[in-house]
């Protein structure tokens, strides 16, 4: 066997391979003769039938399997010999192969990057100061009361104000023409609840019963709509009647409802355990992408094009989901993804960089996942969700989630490394300095 590379550019290779007449003959005979063991030919025993019959009949299906062996074999024997570590599956070249002649392909694929750790000891990082804000359980506690509401007609002459749900008709009207989609009967508004583009609720408070009313607004600037963008666009809006809402007693009798602490100090304290979890845990997740975005930015690492192509494919498919389950359009979506591609493509990037860097942190200091390691991950969820760990070892069973997983735990040995000589900054939230990556 013959091989050569061709460095195609950056991290691009292409390895040309020419295998021996005499091995793609082996080969072809290998194939043929394990057909003819099994071939049931009219006017033969099974497994009688002469080569040359086998070869007549078979010859276009033998050629798939040749290549296959050949290819599949010579490949691994090119990547061994010129020390080549592929970060994709490569793409072939060839043409079919003859019993009496050499055999010839190429494949083209991305190299793994070489890794130099410049620095990753000591690293400089911003970190959100955890403050909490008390009015946050009250909020909490005006929530829990406004889900339980009530709604009671207003019988008086009097205008919509602030909190009261308006009861409406609507039609919406861009450039003379009924806004598709834009119109509503008995419609419940909730003034003060922002569920329509600005200047609507403001529209319609000060409103009476059965006063109708023309609003002329615009729709924001982006907006969900590209095509509806900036426009200028005519609410003519009917009020049909006004609800007072009625929000229940935060008294004992209540908070038996609710099925937690049955008096109002234990619930705010259950309240304020709650957010401050989840509080400090935003906080200690936003560190953590800041400390690998720092490490990136020490450590520059080159991305193959394939994976970068391949997770921003990823990134976009995953924000279609959330957008389309928040009830985005198609053109929407392309539209948005056309306008942030940078974007998408600089966190795909920087996703692709951080991992090679995970990587090798992980191998210098021994901190690759181990079999005690899942065991514990395995234990741990199942003290979490109080599921069995058999069906959570059968889960992660599945080559994905194992890959998922392990990852997962060497990237937290990593940042747990990375934590004992990181140089923290504490900043109040909203001034964080933006990475210059």
């Amino acid at each position: 066997m013959k091989s050569s590379v061709e460095k195609v550019s950056g991290l691009s290779r292409k390895i040309n391979i020419e295998v021996p007449a005499a091995i793609v003959q082996s080969s072809f005979n290998k194939v043929f003769t394990s057909i003819q063991k099994d071939a049931a030919i009219k006017g033969f025993r099974k497994g009688k039938a002469p080569l040359n019959t086998i070869k007549s009949i078979y010859g276009d299906r033998v050629k798939q399997d040749v290549v296959q062996e050949l290819v599949q074999k010579h490949y691994a024997l090119a990547l061994q010999e010129h020390k080549l570590d592929p970060v994709n599956y490569p793409e072939f070249e060839f043409t079919d192969p003859s019993e009496d002649k050499d055999f010839s392909f190429s494949a083209a694929f991305d190299v793994r990057p070489e890794i130099v750790l410049k620095k990753y000891e000591g690293l400089e990082v911003e970190k959100e100061a955890f403050t909490f804000d008390p009015k946050k359980v009250d909020q909490v506690l005006e929530n829990i009361r406004s889900s339980r509401a009530t709604y009671e007609e207003i019988k008086e002459d009097r205008a919509a104000q602030s909190s009261d749900v308006a009861i409406i008709d609507f039609i919406g009207f861009v450039d003379g023409k009924e806004l598709e989609n834009g119109a509503g009967t008995d419609h419940r508004l909730e003034l003060g609840a922002k569920q329509f583009i600005d200047g609507f609720e403001d529209g319609v408070l000060g409103m009476k019963k059965n006063e109708t009313k023309t609003l002329s607004l615009k729709f924001p600037d982006p907006y969900h709509s590209a095509e509806l963008a900036g426009k200028s666009v005519d609410f003519k809006v009917t009020l049909k009647q006004i609800q007072a809402k009625v929000l229940p007693e935060l008294n004992d009798e209540f908070l038996k409802t609710l099925g937690g602490p049955d008096n109002l100090e234990a619930l705010k304290k259950t309240i304020q355990e709650d957010l401050e979890q989840s509080e400090k845990k935003r906080v200690e997740d936003e560190f953590k992408n800041r400390l690998l975005k720092v490490l990136v930015k020490e450590n520059p690492v080159e991305v193959p094009q394939s994976l970068l192509v391949e997770q921003k494919a990823s990134l976009i498919e995953d924000f279609k989901r959330r957008m389309t389950e928040q009830g985005m359009g198609e053109a929407d979506f392309t539209s948005y993804v056309e306008k942030w591609d940078a974007d998408f493509a600089k966190t795909a990037a920087e996703m692709i960089q951080s991992s090679f860097l995970i990587d090798a942190i992980a191998k210098k200091h021994d901190l690759n996942t181990k079999k005690e390691d899942v065991d514990a991950k395995f234990a741990e969820y199942a003290l979490q969700t109080g599921i069995e760990v058999s069906r959570i070892k059968e889960f992660y069973g599945r080559p994905e989630q194992a890959s998922r997983m392990s990852y997962q735990i060497t990237e937290e040995k990593v940042v747990n490394l990375l934590n004992q000589s990181v140089k923290i900054k504490e900043v109040p939230a909203g001034t964080f300095k933006e990475e210059n990556n």
